[in-house]
């Protein structure tokens, strides 16, 4: 089974580490067991230390330093600048996310962001898919469905032989 490289976005990651979301628990697991990497830098990392700090979310400081600390951990670094031109993101600040993706070689951008997901049929050309928390578990199942076709013999479109 192939390990699958991913950027996941701030929403992504607050839901990861602080909110315990369960629709990102195979995302989790799949990073638990080494089934995925997730790849992070410094302006993801800014702008995740920022969100923490918003008075709606009312975090407090220990608990921001732990989801930043378990983000440092949970994210291998890329800082490798992007090398072919990426479609503009509406949102500007989503744009760090497409670059990341790009420079870090991910297979998956995983976002909940309508500005990002807008442009998902775009990103096929540069090499990485954007997808919700939902589309990364298909994926997933997928993934681990060929791994497990192969490691059988069995092909994804023709029958065993009888």
């Amino acid at each position: 089974m192939r390990r699958l490289s991913l950027v996941l976005d701030t929403n992504v990651v607050l839901d990861l580490l602080h909110f315990r979301d369960p629709a990102v628990e195979p995302l989790r697991e799949a990073l638990r067991n080494g089934r995925a990497a997730c790849f992070g830098n410094a302006a993801c990392r800014d702008e995740l230390a920022h969100v923490l700090s918003y008075p709606q979310l009312k975090i407090a400081e220990d608990e921001a330093r732990r989801i930043l600390d378990d983000y440092a951990a949970l994210a291998l670094p890329c800082e490798a600048p992007a090398s072919i031109a990426l479609p503009q993101c509406r949102d500007p600040d989503d744009q760090k996310f497409l670059e990341l993706a790009q420079a870090a070689r991910a297979d998956l951008l995983v976002t909940k962001d309508k500005a990002l997901l807008a442009l998902a049929k775009k990103s096929r050309r540069l090499g990485f898919r954007i997808a919700t928390p939902a589309g990364a578990t298909a994926l997933f199942a997928e993934d681990q469905a060929e791994s497990l076709s192969s490691a059988a013999g069995v092909s994804r479109t023709h029958a065993p032989p009888t």
